[in-house]
């Protein structure tokens, strides 16, 4: 499976209406991208339109890894996409309770670990370092438990913009990228705390050792693979030129059965269209087994089913639904993460829980009582109503409450002492009460007394 996949790899949103595709008239072959640098000015579409005459319709994946990250024109390369005046907004983002309590979850794992003394944080795709600020955040209010803890942390990140805002956020400063283009580190700071922090392009070069992993929207840009069953078995959905709009994109369906398909799709698959991400498989294999080998866990929140979903490739710009195939390269793209395929990728190298909504995470972690603590502080009606605001749309079901999902990745010691019977994923992922972090310890390490420090 590895070898397979490796080998595929070589080559806030609702749902779009299902979508019928034609047959393709030449079968797919491998898309040998000419380097963007070279068409000065050329816009990403002319770009896969000269390339799709050249070698034929690409994949869903090739068409979203390059929109997404291609040097020059990617999406993500060369501007900040978040926020307000962005595309989009993350729950970090909307409010720093979000963060906060993601830190709380991973002291509580730390405790339960049994207090290593070395902590890597790793954060994949960490956006503007909001989530990691906030996290941090609390590290520093637990002292009086890590004081004796070497932590440091580690970002995934392929965007030169963003890798600046990061730093900007975590460090207060520009940080110089490094010229050794054979270090896999391409920049290296100290906090605002004073820990170190480091950058790399692939999760892969991130050092081995207890770590806790944090992926917040990060696998549901990852490239997936569309594929459509039909009478004469699995077919992939490429991207073609439309014929009557000679700059227009379209969908066609491959004449035959792809890798992918083989490799990924289980023989009593129900649907008739699935996605899958080779990328995600990867991933979700590297952090199982350095979970398992060395220790720590792994948190993923997105937009995901278990299975369930078909068709959920779309785009988004300026916070609205936008047609995936047009304009490439000026809007979001994502596909929700199918949690039941990386549970099946990790198989028995660690256990998995979840998912479960975002909803019933925060409220097992305790953002009820973090959000009163946090009113009882904000003495004017406009910081309270900014607080209300976020918790309302962190909490709704139908804003993000139960279309975000929580997973996580850890090792099988962490649920050895469980007992026969029925167990729910939140009686996990909620870890030590928080109860018992928050009233009891940190309110003697002064934890109430990180305040409301930022608005939308």
């Amino acid at each position: 499976m590895n070898k397979l996949v490796t080998r595929l790899l070589g080559l806030g949103r609702s749902f779009p209406p299902r979508r019928r595709v034609p047959v393709a008239c030449h079968p797919c072959r491998d898309l040998c991208l000419q380097n963007i640098n070279q068409q000065d000015g050329a816009s990403l579409l002319k770009h896969f339109t000269l390339n799709i005459k050249a070698s034929g319709p690409i994949t869903v994946a090739e068409y979203m890894r390059q929109v997404l990250t291609n040097p020059v024109k990617g999406y993500y390369m060369h501007r900040d996409v978040l926020g307000e005046h962005g595309d989009f907004i993350t729950s970090p983002e909307i409010s720093q309770i979000f963060g906060e309590l993601l830190g709380i979850w991973c002291v509580s794992e730390w405790l339960a670990a049994g207090r290593p003394k070395d902590i890597q944080l790793v954060e994949l795709g960490p956006g503007r370092g909001t989530l990691t600020s906030d996290m941090l955040r609390v590290f520093g209010q637990f002292k009086h438990l890590l004081n004796m803890c070497k932590i440091s942390v580690h970002l995934v990140e392929v965007s030169p913009t963003l890798s600046q805002v990061q730093a900007m956020t975590l460090t207060g400063k520009n940080i110089k990228p490094s010229e050794d283009e054979a270090s896999p580190v391409y920049m290296k700071a100290a906090t605002k705390a004073g820990l170190p922090i480091f950058w790399y392009q692939n999760v892969e070069d991130v050092p081995s050792g207890f770590t806790f992993f944090i992926a917040h929207e990060f696998f549901d840009v990852l490239p997936v693979h569309k594929l459509q069953k039909t009478q004469e078995g699995w077919r992939e959905v490429l991207i073609d030129i439309d014929p009557e709009v000679p700059d227009k994109l379209r969908y066609v369906l491959g004449s035959s059965t792809p890798l992918v398909a083989s490799t990924f799709i289980e023989e009593d698959e129900k649907r008739d269209h699935v996605e899958v991400c080779p990328s995600a498989a990867v991933i979700i294999q590297k952090l199982a087994q350095q979970i398992s080998s060395y220790g720590g866990a792994a948190l993923i929140a997105d937009y995901g089913h278990y299975g369930d979903k078909t068709d959920t490739f779309r785009g988004f710009q300026a916070h609205q639904l936008h047609n995936e195939l047009t304009d490439p390269g000026m809007a979001d793209l994502t596909a929700d993460v199918d949690f039941k395929f990386l549970k099946r990728l990790i198989g028995d190298t660690a256990a998995s829980v979840g998912p479960i909504t975002q909803r019933e995470f925060l409220r097992n972690m305790g953002i009820d009582i973090r959000l009163k603590i946090l009113l009882e502080q904000a003495k004017d009606p406009a910081t309270q109503n900014d607080l209300k605001s976020g918790y309302d749309i962190l909490m709704r079901p139908e804003k993000m409450g139960e279309r975000f999902h929580f997973f996580s990745v850890v090792p099988h010691s962490r649920l050895a002492d469980r007992k026969p019977g029925p167990h729910t994923p939140s009686q996990h992922i909620a870890g030590v009460l928080w109860c018992i972090l928050v009233s009891s310890l940190a309110r003697c390490a002064g934890y109430p007394d990180i305040r409301y420090t930022r608005t939308l």
